[in-house]
């Protein structure tokens, strides 16, 4: 059984909506848990592949200031514009701009990319995932440095559609 990126998201999206408190689907080559609603922990998803069974550790909380307290206002946020579309991480893992150390990167500012391209790699587990964007355009903003993990739904890129 193979399980690619889009179903594992049609996946966890349709569990969301449900009342399903636990769910263990196993292939050939992986097994993906999730369980949520768990008493004093985080909604956890965690695929992994034998024989090294690797967690996927829960978000971690924000630590909140004391209402006493003064605090500073918090950063202003960088403006996004309305007419751009973001590729977002299917997946935790590594963020990689190249197939391999010393080659050159999928995309840089400016580049012109097609649906179905490759735009970088997602190291997860050990196994090297290469993203390719849904949308045709112009790479306006690379969001992540290269070798940097990154979270399930965050924006690596940002793209002006063509």
């Amino acid at each position: 059984m193979q399980l690619d990126h889009d179903q594992l998201r049609q996946l966890l999206a349709l569990l969301g909506e449900s009342d399903i408190q636990e769910l263990r689907l196993e292939g050939d080559d992986f097994r993906l848990e999730v369980r949520r609603n768990l008493p004093s922990a985080a909604p956890v998803a965690v695929l992994q592949a034998p024989p090294a069974p690797v967690a996927v550790p829960p978000p971690a909380a924000p630590v909140a200031a004391p209402a006493a307290a003064p605090s500073a206002p918090p950063p202003a946020a960088p403006a996004v514009r309305g007419d751009l579309q973001a590729i977002i991480a299917p997946m935790v893992g590594t963020f990689y701009r190249s197939p391999a150390p010393g080659e050159p990167a999928f995309v840089e500012l400016g580049s012109r990319i097609s649906a179905g391209q490759p735009v970088c790699i997602l190291e997860a587990m050990k196994l090297m995932n290469e993203l390719e964007t849904e949308i045709s355009g112009e790479v306006v903003e690379i969001l992540v440095e290269n070798g940097t993990p990154v979270e399930f739904g965050q924006v690596l890129m940002r793209i002006k559609p063509a």
